[in-house]
């Protein structure tokens, strides 16, 4: 591992000059390239010591070419806010995740993986004021989450149950086979009470979620009897586990997608996100319940449309939440017996996504993104509503041109309103007409935000310096408006909130800004789909579409996705043998005849969300027919890109399909 303990104050002379010294050879106003974006540095976690004297955040930290291929490294950074220095605590190669101050103390927790220990993570803590670290748990099985009760003694963390000692040795023997069902492996809470560590869950329940009551006896647990993301997503139940002998009792009903969970200050309440129904494609509401009774009350104010995604308690009469809303985000206080949500900050260009208060409740921190600049840590304030940015971690952005960002509306179909964030081309001129590059979100859940719109599968500045005008609609389905916007496309993937988009294309060539015979789309995952959607179903609308991990064929998607519960329940409201000739003809693959968009198709072949399958056989199919294509398919990467070569090389690989087929 890498620990070091370093004030930056001392070398800020130093970087200055180098500052100065490399802005002079960096042309003022250069273009945002792909080298570029894999090169930004973001803040992830950010917390906030309890009596507002230090600032923890985690550092998200681009391999450089000549690394070992791999992913981001994550390092630990710490704010002193009297003196405004950075402390690096924990740099690369080591990483950290899931940051929390042990109560009490000066010490700040984490997990923390290291080559050390096989790459299985422990919890550690290092006092922020005097260096010493100290590790607190060796999970023989690594841990997966952890924390701290209000006395730092008792520590809760979960670990994945060992493999059985008999399939331990038979898999060493190269008997390694994946049977459907076996062997299940479940993740079990444990509780740590000095040198007594004991399993409070049994055997057959996975958790995934769990939260201590102020008495720190008992524990919330959010937990499921199978081990799949899906069985999380859509049957978890809440119950409350005793520390001491596991026994356990329902804590609170709920169904479907459940979200973050909190316990009164008094123990006596339970306030958590959960879907509206077990067929909402999101943990947007507040229900409360009393301890002892089980029964929820969802507390969301009728007329609210937003989408709540952080929860706290003020005090015993009131909750804070954090909340998408359109295109902008909101920190809005509520009371415990319902009423109106009071905004207590947000809503403007400061995009965030969660908050850590200090104890005072009135100054909180948060990683904020803008339109001008990734996540940053800022301090903000619910006395004046303002917010103060601490750190500046990609200087070279401020040499950068970046094309002028807003959100537009206009209407769907039947006449809904629809919101996207359109980025105008860098050097843009009024009168102009210009190609067009949709950008479609994934989920379909969820949601393009006016802050921060460039990273390497959505590279929208990347495209504006490139001479395109770039809009993310955010279609019916999309998350930010409230649970029936979002479930506003059941039963009619790739139908109405496919036409919002059509729908947003007229309207920006109506207005003379695009040329609707030079329209491009990429997008991921669901965004994938809409693009090959668009190449195949609606060709003549578009110019170029770039696929990826799109989907392509709905019914054979639907048998080889992890989570087939959560896509027919949620987005289809539909299982797919209830309706085969509706889903077979919203798959782009039954539309190839006729189509003569170009598709470049690529994923993952480590992605198990969608199947590699679904890009093989769209290729396929699309060479079949003569339609222009080209495949790529890139290792080791799951349902994303994580490696540096790889986002390069898809940026690219956009940049070039788009220029040589929409702005021909």
């Amino acid at each position: 591992m890498n620990l070091r303990y370093s004030h930056t104050g001392c070398f800020r002379l130093i970087a200055l000059l180098g500052f100065l010294i490399s802005g002079s050879i960096v042309p003022v106003h250069a273009q945002l390239s792909p080298e570029d974006v894999v090169n930004i540095k973001q803040v992830g976690q950010v917390v906030l010591h309890p009596q507002a004297t230090h600032v923890a955040y985690s550092l998200s930290i681009p391999r450089q070419a000549d690394e070992e291929i791999g992913g981001n490294y994550s390092e630990l950074r710490v704010i002193d806010l009297e003196t405004w220095d950075i402390s690096h605590l924990v740099t690369k190669p080591s990483n950290v995740s899931e940051l929390s101050w042990i109560p009490g103390t000066n010490r700040l927790a984490f997990r923390m993986v290291d080559s050390e220990h096989h790459n299985r993570p422990q919890v550690y803590s290092i006092d922020v004021i005097g260096g010493d670290l100290m590790k607190h748990t060796s999970a023989p099985q690594g841990v997966m989450a952890y924390a701290f009760s209000s006395d730092p003694s008792v520590l809760a963390y979960t670990m994945r149950s060992p493999w059985p000692e008999e399939v331990q040795q038979r898999r060493e023997q190269g008997f390694d086979m994946q049977v459907s069902g076996e062997n299940e492996r479940h993740v079990r809470l444990w509780v740590q009470d000095g040198d007594d560590t004991r399993a409070i869950t049994e055997a057959d329940m996975s958790v995934w979620d769990f939260e201590w009551s102020p008495d720190n006896h008992r524990l919330a647990v959010r937990m499921t009897f199978g081990t799949g993301l899906d069985d999380e997503m859509m049957f978890s139940e809440i119950r409350v586990v005793s520390a001491r002998d596991g026994s356990s009792d329902l804590l609170a009903e709920s169904q479907g997608k459940v979200g973050p969970m909190r316990w009164s200050p008094d123990g006596n309440r339970f306030a958590f996100l959960a879907a509206k129904a077990i067929n909402d494609p999101l943990p947007q509401r507040i229900y409360i319940t009393e301890v002892g009774n089980y029964i929820a009350t969802d507390i969301t104010p009728l007329s609210y449309e937003g989408t709540p995604e952080w929860l706290q308690w003020n005090d015993n009469s009131t909750l804070r939440f954090v909340a998408v809303e359109g295109t902008r985000t909101a920190l809005r206080e509520i009371p415990a017996s319902g009423g109106e949500a009071k905004r207590l900050a947000g809503g403007d260009l400061e995009i965030f996504r969660a908050v850590s208060f200090a104890q005072n409740g009135r100054h909180f921190a948060a990683a904020v993104n803008r339109r001008d600049h990734p996540p940053e840590v800022y301090m903000g304030s619910i006395t004046n509503g303002e917010w103060r940015r601490l750190t500046h971690h990609n200087r070279f952005l401020e040499n950068r041109k970046l094309g002028r960002q807003t959100t537009i509306e206009w209407l769907g179909p039947d006449g809904l309103l629809i919101e996207g964030v359109l980025t105008y081309p860098v050097g843009y001129e009024e009168g102009q007409v210009y190609p067009l590059a949709i950008l479609p979100h994934g989920g379909p859940e969820g949601v393009s935000i006016d802050g921060w719109n460039t990273r390497p599968l959505y590279p929208a500045q990347v495209l504006a310096s490139e001479g395109y005008v770039v809009l993310k609609p955010n279609y019916r389905g999309s998350g930010g408006r409230g649970s029936w916007f979002t479930m506003a496309n059941h039963r009619d993937l790739g139908g109405k909130e496919f036409e919002d988009v059509i729908r947003g294309i007229d309207h920006l060539a109506y207005q003379g800004l695009v040329d609707p015979r030079k329209v491009g789309i990429s997008g991921t995952s669901y965004g994938g789909y809409f693009s090959a959607w668009a190449g195949t179903r609606f060709s003549d609308r578009f110019a170029a579409a770039i696929t990826f991990a799109g989907l392509s064929n709905w019914i054979s998607f639907m048998g080889t996705t992890d989570i087939p519960h959560e896509m027919s329940i949620t987005h289809w409201d539909l299982w797919w043998f209830e309706n085969q000739g509706l889903t077979w003809d919203r798959s782009p693959v039954a539309h190839l005849q006729g189509a003569r968009t170009p598709i470049l198709v690529a994923h993952g072949l480590a992605d198990d969300r969608v199947h590699p399958e679904q890009s093989i056989q769209l290729h396929q199919f699309l060479k079949l027919n003569d339609i222009p294509t080209e495949m790529v398919m890139y290792p080791r990467q799951p349902h994303g890109l994580v490696e540096r070569a790889h986002r390069l090389d898809f940026m690219e690989r956009v940049i070039d399909w788009f220029n040589r087929y929409v702005k021909q």
